[in-house]
C-alpha cells in the first residue's frame, strides 16, 4: 500500500518549491517581509510592511538582490506595488479564483527570508465570508479569507497557495489581528491600477451625513416609502456635492436610483461607480423633492 503520508509530504514540498519561485523577500524597513512577482519588473507586497518609497531591496534567491521603488500603494487594502530597476528571471504568479473555496480546505502560506530562503506554513481555511468586506482602513476586499496557520514574521506580503500551486491571495497581518488573506481578485485589480495610475481613484461626494427619521406627514405628502434618509450636516467646499448644488440641511433619499438610509449603503453605492461618472441624487429640501446630478470625482491623495 502506498504511504499516503509520504505522498502528501512530497506533494507539499514540490508545490512549495515551484510556487516559491514567484515569491520574493522585500526589505523596505528594518524587518524584511515578502512579495509576489506580478511582472518581470514588478512585485506586489503588503503596504504596512514597506514603510519607505525608494531604496528598497527585493531578494529572489540567496545572493540575488535587486533595487526597487514604490510604483503605487493603497493602504486601505494594505497593498503596494514595487517597480524593479531591472527585469528579474522569476515566473509570474498564477492566480486562482476564490469563489469556490470551502472552510476546511488545506492551504499553504509561503514567504521568503531576508537571506532569500523559502519558508512555509500549512493549515486549513478557518473562515470565509462571501461578498465584499470593508476594511478598517476604509478600503474594500472582495471576500474575507482567514487561514488557520502560523503567519511568522516576514509572512506578510507572501501568498496563500492551493494544492495546484496557484495563488489564492496575499497574506497580511495589517488588516486583521489574526492575519487574513487579501483575495486574488482584489490583489489583481488593485495592483493593475497601482501600476497604471500610481494610486486608487475612489469617487466621493464630499458630504458629512447622519441618519434622520422622516416625519409621517412628509412621507405621505411626498409619497415616500422610506422611513429614514441621510441629513446633510456638512458640504465640503469644492466637492462634487457642492458643485451639484447640494446644501446643508438637505436630506438624501436616493442615490443612483437606490434608497439610502445610512452612510454605509451610500458608500456601497459609490464603490460601484468610477470617478467621472454622473449619478442621480434624490433629496428632500424645504418639504419638497428635488433631483440633482452629481459628477463623481476622485478624492485627492
Amino acid at each position: 500500500m502506498e504511504n499516503i503520508w509520504a505522498k502528501l509530504s512530497n506533494e507539499i514540498a514540490e508545490v512549495s518549491a515551484a510556487a516559491g519561485k514567484s515569491v520574493v523577500a522585500v526589505q523596505g524597513t528594518r524587518h524584511a517581509s515578502s512579495g509576489i512577482v506580478i511582472a518581470k519588473d514588478a512585485v506586489v507586497a503588503a503596504s504596512h510592511a514597506v514603510r519607505r518609497d525608494d531604496e528598497i531591496t527585493v531578494i529572489t534567491a540567496p545572493g540575488q538582490k535587486f533595487s526597487a521603488r514604490v510604483s503605487g500603494r493603497d493602504p486601505s487594502t494594505d497593498l503596494v506595488v514595487l517597480r524593479l530597476q531591472q527585469p528579474i528571471e522569476a515566473p509570474i504568479a498564477r492566480w486562482a479564483s476564490t469563489s469556490a473555496l470551502r472552510v476546511g480546505e488545506l492551504v499553504l502560506a509561503l514567504a521568503r527570508t531576508r537571506r532569500g530562503h523559502i519558508v512555509a506554513s500549512s493549515g486549513i481555511l478557518s473562515g470565509l465570508i462571501s461578498g465584499p468586506m470593508r476594511t478598517w482602513r476604509g478600503g474594500e476586499i472582495d471576500q474575507f479569507i482567514r487561514p488557520d496557520l502560523n503567519m511568522y514574521a516576514g509572512f506578510s506580503g507572501g501568498p496563500l497557495v492551493n494544492s495546484q500551486g496557484e495563488f489564492l491571495g496575499l497574506n497580511t497581518a495589517g488588516l486583521h489581528r489574526s492575519g487574513i488573506t487579501v483575495p486574488s481578485a482584489t490583489v489583481q485589480r488593485i495592483a493593475a491600477e497601482l501600476l497604471e495610475k500610481g494610486g486608487i481613484q475612489r469617487p466621493y461626494l464630499g458630504l458629512a451625513m447622519q441618519t434622520a427619521a422622516l416625519p409621517e406627514s412628509l412621507r405621505t405628502g411626498l409619497n415616500l416609502t422610506a422611513s429614514e434618509g441621510l441629513l446633510v450636516v456638512h458640504v465640503e467646499p469644492g466637492s462634487p456635492a457642492e458643485k451639484a448644488g447640494i446644501l446643508l440641511g438637505d436630506v438624501l433619499i436616493k442615490l443612483a436610483d437606490e434608497a439610502v438610509a445610512d452612510t454605509e449603503s451610500a458608500q456601497l453605492l459609490l464603490r460601484r461607480h468610477k470617478a467621472g461618472a454622473s449619478i442621480a441624487a434624490g433629496l428632500v429640501r424645504g418639504g419638497a423633492m428635488i433631483n440633482a446630478t452629481v459628477k463623481l470625482e476622485a478624492r485627492a491623495a
